[in-house]
């Protein structure tokens, strides 16, 4: 199932088949998806270091519910954070250079997941620069 966040960026589950129209596929999730092979995924890019830290993830998963408003607070503060300018400009850069990015996550819930939120920032990003 694809969601169309944001043209040219779409959302894809890692366990949804491949598409000819996916263009770049990009993982954005820190764990490799469970019984999804590398071929199967088709996977171009893997970032992790945009992803939620280990630390943020736990947290949010225990209670995901009532934690979702500060989850989202929090992830934002860490996509500003420095240390991962290089990945999120990896991204930013793979949208520029044209044709579709689909991102790739083994969410369950893909609204209430991280990936949103990423999307959102991206969008921001580009408009910055």
């Amino acid at each position: 199932m694809v969601e169309n966040v944001s043209e040219p960026v779409r959302v894809r589950r890692a366990y949804d088949p491949v598409e000819d129209d996916d263009g770049t596929r990009v993982l954005v999730d820190r764990l490799w998806p469970r019984g999804v092979s590398k071929e199967r995924a088709g996977i171009d890019v893997w970032l992790k270091d945009v992803t939620p830290s280990d630390e943020l993830r736990s947290w949010y998963h225990h209670d995901r519910a009532d934690r979702h408003e500060e989850f989202v607070e929090r992830y934002r503060t860490e996509l500003d954070d420095p240390a991962r300018g290089e990945a999120v400009g990896q991204l930013a850069a793979l949208v520029r250079k044209g044709g579709p990015v689909t991102l790739i996550t083994a969410a369950k819930d893909v609204a209430d997941s991280h990936v949103p939120v990423l999307v959102d920032h991206l969008k921001h990003v580009m408009k910055r620069t």
